[in-house]
């Protein structure tokens, strides 16, 4: 018999589109339970400091199609020490909630871990990242609208590009995943692809330049922040060795990356992991993070989710190759 009878719900680490959504599906799919559900503000560092409030359904109205978190998201130091879960774990105690439902990437289920096995609390992850660099999900929340941000954003580069004859370095985000990077650059039509998890000699990239329909009105590269070349100045430094006569531009594409009204994909991939996170709380589950694979729900351990994915699809690499002449 299930003995969960108050749901609390946070979200932590970068925010991304969608995580409003999925704080809406969680709110009502309790209420649909007849459970009680509690919004805890800034993360983790609001459950220390017992940041919490009840929550209705009129709380969670028109929030679908907001960007960021109405929860808010913060670092927290504290709940990083044995004393900082300790005060979490009596927060919880004093709002007589049983169980949480944590919406981050890895760090959040990394910081998820710890607390419920060392306070004894159910927690179930919701991946919300744009990223997309969990294991145990096709997509993490927020992924497919930074990709179209991308897209609109590049496209509207070009625009000016094709203007001026330029060659333009475009810098995403992805520090440690080139995720992407690699789905917009195709997408954008890319003359190079340059992410972490493929080693990719520049030098052929040049040679391709030089060689390749010397006649384009524009080039685009696209490069993850965190690839091997060191980001886009220090790529448009070589792009301007080998070729002095080209017009370089960087543009950095930054936050507007995180922003913005979710895509349909995002709030429909959030109301469904919102409303499993619930359900699988009420059937017993707890470690676990939500995810879709193949078109169905699936939980998968923490443990398991938070193993970055540091291989990319070759399929798609071949494609960026193919592509690009």
């Amino acid at each position: 018999m299930n003995k969960i009878k108050s749901i609390g719900i946070l979200t932590s680490g970068g925010d991304s589109p969608g995580m409003n959504a999925a704080i809406r599906a969680v709110v009502r799919t309790a209420l649909y339970y007849d459970l009680n559900v509690y919004g805890i503000t800034r993360g983790y560092d609001g459950l220390v400091k017992g940041d919490i409030v009840e929550m209705g359904a009129k709380s969670v109205a028109n929030i679908i199609q907001r960007g960021g978190t109405i929860l808010k998201t913060a670092r927290s130091q504290e709940f990083l020490t044995v004393e900082g879960r300790a005060k979490a774990r009596e927060q919880l105690r004093k709002h007589n909630i049983d169980a949480l439902v944590a919406i981050g990437g890895d760090g959040t289920f990394t910081g998820a871990k710890v607390f419920m096995e060392e306070q004894d609390i159910p927690v179930i992850g919701i991946p919300g990242t744009i990223d997309n660099d969990l294991q145990g999900t096709d997509f993490t929340i927020g992924y497919d609208t930074a990709i179209n941000t991308v897209v609109d954003a590049v496209d509207k580069i070009r625009d000016t590009a094709e203007s001026h004859d330029r060659v333009f370095i475009v810098e995403v985000m992805g520090r440690d995943s080139g995720l992407i990077a690699l789905r917009s650059g195709i997408g954008i039509g890319a003359e190079a692809i340059l992410i972490p998890e493929a080693k990719i000699d520049f030098t052929d990239v040049l040679n391709r330049m030089d060689s390749i329909r010397k006649n384009k009105s524009s080039r685009i590269i696209i490069v993850a922040e965190g690839e091997n070349e060191g980001g886009a100045f220090e790529t448009a430094e070589k792009v301007k060795g080998r070729f002095p006569h080209y017009d370089v531009r960087v543009s950095i594409l930054g936050h507007i990356q995180r922003g913005g009204k979710p895509s349909c994909m995002d709030r429909v991939l959030a109301s469904r992991l919102g409303v499993a996170a619930v359900e699988g709380l009420i059937a017993g589950k707890s470690g676990e993070m939500a995810g879709i694979i193949c078109g169905d729900i699936a939980f998968t351990p923490f443990d398991n989710a938070i193993k970055h994915i540091h291989t990319v699809n070759p399929n798609l690499l071949k494609i960026a190759d193919i592509l690009s002449l």
